[in-house]
């Protein structure tokens, strides 16, 4: 896929501090943490900060996808609109889940009470937890085939085997950069084990955030009252920290164009759209764990945002930054700008540096001045 784009990147080095929260819980409730430089530091899995900067986007502006096993339902609906029956549009939809939504078989035996060797064997269906992520696009080919068709099922998909059933799908969609128009799986990428074909690459790269600083999670204690009787009617306990989080997101322009594409279209007014959704997204998503209780509204405090070309560059903060009498923000923002600093230094040509923008210190350089000058550099 060479063109302009390939091989440029947005990186977003940002620091966000929160006061008494639990961000991410581990499967205990406590706040998830790591070991990094010998210390235990707070942490926001890569997981649970990118499913929020995905619901962020909705109403942005793009198509987004739907992640769910109900494939099937999704098929019908969408034949239903275009005038099948239910009972064509159900006949659509269960043709293209059997691909992907295995039944698996699952048994159980029963002992007779009197004798050992008389066994039943009990069988039911369970679903597997195949999860597809499809773009409103891809829905709509697959609907339209199915009506050219009449709404036959098996006039669309007219294979038996399941593999050879997949790869008469991919074919009838068509190239993913064609057919996705999501922006959510252009950014976060797609794997579809059943067909290959369908995988799609995330232009999107997001680490765990980590703290930049030792944190102990802290216990708080509370009862609840009963109104009318006065009396403590339950006792319990939540976990929660205080950190300054280090986060590292990096968005591979010539990727997000090639799945979106835009590299072959040559509309790079989607392409700046795209920046504009993806940070706006950055800058309002926070994991809603305990939002109720132990709300977490922080923004960004500082973001180094650089686009550049070359090997991505994540700040490791193995040393853990110490209070200065002022709180952890500003040294971590002075440990963040010295590293990226010195390795742009150290690295030397390779380094690849096209801008670079620091943002939260000019009160002039608003989000949206970050926006604009991130799209000045699509042509």
């Amino acid at each position: 896929m060479p063109h302009a784009y390939q091989n440029t990147r947005i990186e977003f080095h940002i620091l966000q501090s929160f006061p008494v929260t639990c961000l991410n819980r581990d499967d205990v409730g406590a706040p998830k943490t790591a070991v990094v430089g010998g210390v235990t530091r707070a942490r926001v899995s890569s997981q649970c900060w990118k499913r929020q900067v995905r619901l962020a986007m909705h109403g942005l502006g793009f198509p987004m996808g739907i992640r769910t096993k109900l494939i099937g339902k999704l098929i019908s609906n969408k034949c239903i609109e275009l005038g099948a029956t239910s009972e064509q549009a159900q006949a659509c939809g269960e043709s293209i889940e059997s691909i992907f939504i295995k039944k698996e078989k699952i048994g159980k035996k029963s002992k007779a009470k009197e004798s050992d060797d008389l066994n039943e064997n009990i069988e039911a269906e369970k679903d597997n937890d195949t999860l597809l992520f499809l773009s409103p696009k891809e829905i709509e080919i697959i609907a339209a085939a199915f009506k050219e068709k009449g709404f036959s099922s098996n006039a669309v998909m007219t294979q038996a085997d399941l593999k050879k059933r997949a790869a008469e799908l991919t074919k009838l969609i068509g190239p993913v950069e064609k057919a996705v128009d999501a922006l959510d799986i252009a950014l976060f990428g797609r794997m579809v084990a059943k067909a290959a074909d369908m995988n799609v690459e995330a232009a999107a790269s997001f680490a765990h955030a980590i703290s930049t600083h030792r944190v102990s999670n802290e216990v708080e204690f509370f009862t609840a009252r009963d109104d009318a009787t006065q009396t403590t009617e339950h006792m319990g306990s939540l976990e929660f920290n205080s950190a300054t989080y280090y986060r590292y997101v990096s968005l591979d322009l010539g990727q997000l164009a090639h799945s979106l594409g835009i590299a072959d279209s040559g509309n790079t007014d989607d392409l700046k759209k795209a920046i504009a959704a993806f940070t706006q997204a950055l800058f309002v998503a926070v994991p809603n764990a305990r939002q109720t209780t132990q709300s977490g509204a922080s923004p960004w405090e500082f973001a180094r945002v650089l686009v550049r070309q070359g090997q991505r560059l994540q700040v490791p903060f193995e040393k853990p930054v110490k209070a200065s009498g002022e709180g952890f923000l500003q040294p971590s923002v002075q440990e963040l700008k010295a590293y990226l600093d010195k390795k742009e230094k150290l690295s030397g040509s390779l380094f690849g540096k096209l801008a670079a923008y620091d943002w939260g210190e000019d009160d002039n350089f608003s989000i949206d001045a970050l926006i604009a000058a991130l799209q000045s550099h699509v042509q």
